[in-house]
């Protein structure tokens, strides 16, 4: 199907973004967009949302899932934002819960969610998963919205191969250029990869992403596994037109077809 008439018949992309606070969710969907600029938000009736309301909202601790996030460079993409889930967080859960079975019943899929990104930081001194995405991978099914584990700030593992090297004897050129590889190396074999293939509904693919505050960041990668997990050929289409940071995916999609 042509993508214009696809983009006519289901209107944009939606995806539930999942993430701690500080875990580098909005500057990823700005560099997805290709922008510095802020979201605009709307309510689930499609009323734009002041942002000083919106504030003042979040310092009392409300926060509202069935908003939508719409960056003004790329309106064909449809945030959701979910703070994650901090110790004890409990309510926060069960939204999030109801949030993606209710939209999984929707029958029009421009009212479904097409995908899941859950985003871990790496900058965290334990770097490791708490009990509230413990209990997202054991306790919630997603059917069939795919889930991607977004590892964000996955520079700082650099940071820490770097000094390893240091102390090992290396100079700081040779550290700076081996750390990078030292790092994959050591987070293949790591305890987080290890988590994801235990629990009960493990995510469909990760992706690692550093240096996400840089001007040339590079999240072709994200845009790629996301396409990948996409069972439905018309979803597939849609994302793949609707991104705009990564020409050959488009290139790609279009000769497969």
């Amino acid at each position: 199907m042509d993508p214009a008439k696809i983009r006519k018949k289901i209107g944009r992309f939606r995806i539930l973004v999942i993430g701690r606070a500080n875990a580098g969710k909005t500057t990823i969907l700005q560099r997805v967009c290709n922008t510095r600029d802020n979201p605009q938000i709307y309510n689930s009736a499609g009323k734009k949302i002041d942002v000083a309301v919106l504030t003042a909202s979040r310092e009392r601790g409300l926060h509202d899932i069935e908003n939508e996030m719409v960056f003004q460079s790329n309106p064909g993409f449809i945030f959701h934002d979910s703070r994650g889930f901090e110790a004890g967080g409990v309510s926060e859960f069960e939204k999030v819960k109801a949030f993606i079975a209710r939209r999984s019943k929707e029958t029009k899929i421009k009212k479904q969610l097409h995908a899941i990104w859950y985003c871990i930081p790496m900058d965290e001194a334990s770097r490791s998963f708490t009990a509230g995405e413990n209990k997202f991978f054991s306790q919630c099914d997603t059917g069939s919205i795919p889930v991607i584990v977004l590892f964000t700030k996955f520079d700082a593992l650099y940071d820490v191969e770097f000094a390893k090297l240091r102390k090992e004897g290396k100079s700081r050129k040779d550290a700076k250029e081996l750390a990078p590889t030292h790092a994959d190396e050591s987070f293949a074999n790591g305890p987080q990869l290890k988590f994801l293939e235990e629990v009960r509904w493990p995510p469909r693919c990760h992706v690692c992403l550093p240096n996400m505050e840089k001007d040339d960041a590079d999240c072709r990668t994200l845009i790629e596994r996301t396409a990948e997990t996409l069972d439905n050929e018309v979803l597939q289409q849609l994302f793949v037109s609707t991104q705009q940071t990564n020409l050959e995916i488009c290139m790609k999609y279009a000769v497969e077809r």
